[in-house]
């Protein structure tokens, strides 16, 4: 059954209805919505997902059923949903092939972008993300993902999140970069950034308030049967931001917080010290700026 069927059916059995709205729904109540966006009089909200090898599928799968999900009076297309990639066909996480809709010379321009954790952009996507976050309404990235962002420049100066393993490493890659710590989402002007993997879907709920208000993301997140609360509680992340030290019972990883085994794991001293690392990769990061990762494992 399709998904339109699936939520039509359920609003024949009253479930839709459950829910009031009020006023204009394709209008926010600015005084009940903090920095609500504007959706177009008439048409859709086109939303790119910038994908490339490597793609974690829940970081984007998440967010587009979200956006694909809302339902307000039977209309469905709120959000024109692509996407983008460099190369094609793309293999994402898991091995999955996906033919993307768009390169990044042939996409419309996105009034939202979302760019889930996959590898190092290549300089043609890293123009393309400055020069479409110009138009954009959201900019906005899903775990590991903005390292991607970062990677423009565009969060220089801005407040970010990132999954709670890479905040040391986000921090010590990108110092102009205010990294929040225990959060689900942070927004800053037209960019906005989610903790890890399930985060996404999160801050894809909020995207969904600013435009269309409350009630239509709580209506989609009940049709979705989502019953979590971090798009309205950015803070539940709290427990993330906890920072845990390595001890000789129970060691770390310096640059990820990962459990290591010092019996098999590279180790480096640094000013009468032995770290322990998760990877050789890990271990190389941490030997080349150790004092800086140092600093910013500190709570």
């Amino acid at each position: 059954m399709k998904r339109r069927d699936l939520l039509k059916s359920s609003a024949a059995l009253g479930v839709i209805s459950a829910i009031p709205f009020s006023g204009a729904i394709a209008k926010v109540d600015s005084q009940a919505v903090p920095n609500p966006l504007k959706p177009p009089a008439q048409g859709s909200i086109p939303v790119a997902f910038l994908i490339s090898d490597g793609a974690v599928l829940i970081d984007f799968i998440g967010p587009w059923e979200v956006f694909g999900s809302v339902m307000i009076h039977g209309r469905m297309d709120f959000f024109q949903l692509y996407t983008v990639a460099e190369t094609n066909p793309v293999r994402a996480g898991g091995g999955m092939k996906i033919v993307p809709d768009h390169t990044v010379d042939t996409a419309p321009a996105p009034k939202v972008i979302v760019i889930p954790a996959q590898k190092d952009a290549s300089p043609a996507v890293l123009e393309w993300i400055r020069r479409s976050a110009k138009t954009a309404d959201v900019t906005m990235s899903v775990c590991t993902g903005a390292y991607v962002l970062a990677q423009t420049g565009l969060l220089n100066g801005r407040s970010a999140t990132t999954h709670h393993a890479s905040y040391v490493d986000f921090a010590t890659k990108f110092p102009n970069i205010r990294v929040q710590r225990g959060v689900r989402f942070v927004e800053d002007g037209n960019l906005a950034t989610s903790g890890g993997l399930s985060s996404g879907i999160d801050l894809a709920f909020r995207v969904v308030e600013r435009y269309f208000g409350r009630d239509a993301a709580t209506q989609t997140a009940y049709d979705m049967e989502y019953q979590g609360q971090g798009w309205m509680e950015p803070s539940s992340n709290a427990v993330y931001a906890q920072v845990h030290s390595s001890t000789s019972d129970h060691v770390l990883c310096p640059v990820c917080g990962m459990d290591v085994d010092p019996a098999n794991s590279p180790k480096s001293a640094y000013k009468e010290k032995t770290f322990y690392f998760c990877s050789p990769d890990h271990k190389a990061q941490f030997d080349a700026t150790p004092a800086k990762f140092l600093e910013a494992a500190k709570p």
